[in-house]
């Protein structure tokens, strides 16, 4: 178990924090030719093998490192504006599902550490880390099939800062479930239901109270399950 959710929080932190929008659109204009694809691969590898820290373990990060080459390089090719989602999901599965093979055939899913603060440090970070960008870009990619404009809303908003707001109530949510404090999870709901009323009524049509609607429940869901499984599975 201990080498799964050390290489989930590598493709997570390889794919969604170390990676910048620039940086992915080089590599999607590029594809073979752009060296940012194998220094991409690179990370996944050689954080892969800094995170086992165990020369034995040679042969996984050498894995990680070439089946992230070739995944990624197979989705820069057959990515269009139509499929973009559906591939998205695809290469996140294709990951997961070599991640998932190492761990079996490397016998380590029995998670043997000692100390409590130990056990849980590692799957405490896979939840903190999957709540933040993760979950951002895939509803970010989610919702690419609605676009709402500025002057669709008639809301002008800080940059990113939607981006942050979110990060910080799936943080929160997650914080709230595994202390057994439900009933704080309606209060963030409540009072982010009153805030975001006065931008709601100033839209010109009900995409935006649909839009929001949607993305709260997508956001607040996510957290939800992520706390539960932690609280029932880990602690």
């Amino acid at each position: 178990m201990e080498l799964l959710i050390k290489l989930l929080i590598v493709h997570f932190l390889g794919d969604f924090v170390l990676q910048t929008d620039n940086f992915t659109k080089k590599k999607e204009k590029l594809k073979l030719r752009s060296y940012h694809l194998y220094l991409h691969a690179g990370i996944h590898g050689i954080a892969s093998w800094l995170l086992l820290w165990d020369l034995s373990y040679w042969y996984v990060a050498l894995i990680i490192l070439v089946s992230h080459l070739i995944i990624d390089t197979g989705k820069l090719y057959f990515t269009t504006k139509k499929n973009n989602r559906w591939l998205f999901a695809l290469d996140q599965l294709a990951h997961i599902l070599v991640i998932l093979a190492l761990a079996v055939y490397t016998s380590l899913i029995d998670f043997y550490v000692s100390g409590r603060f130990i056990e849980l440090l590692w799957p405490l970070l896979l939840c903190v880390l999957f709540l933040t960008n993760p979950v951002g870009i895939m509803l970010k990619i989610f919702f690419t099939r609605w676009t709402l404009s500025d002057d669709e809303t008639g809301i002008y908003g800080l940059q990113n800062a939607g981006k942050w707001i979110g990060m910080l109530e799936r943080l929160l949510i997650f914080l709230f479930i595994i202390t057994d404090n439900f009933g704080a999870v309606g209060l963030l709901l409540t009072a982010k239901s009153v805030f975001r009323f006065g931008d709601l009524s100033k839209a010109k049509n009900m995409k935006l109270t649909e839009y929001v609607l949607i993305g709260t429940l997508l956001s607040f869901g996510i957290a939800i399950l992520v706390g539960l499984v932690f609280k029932n599975y880990v602690l």
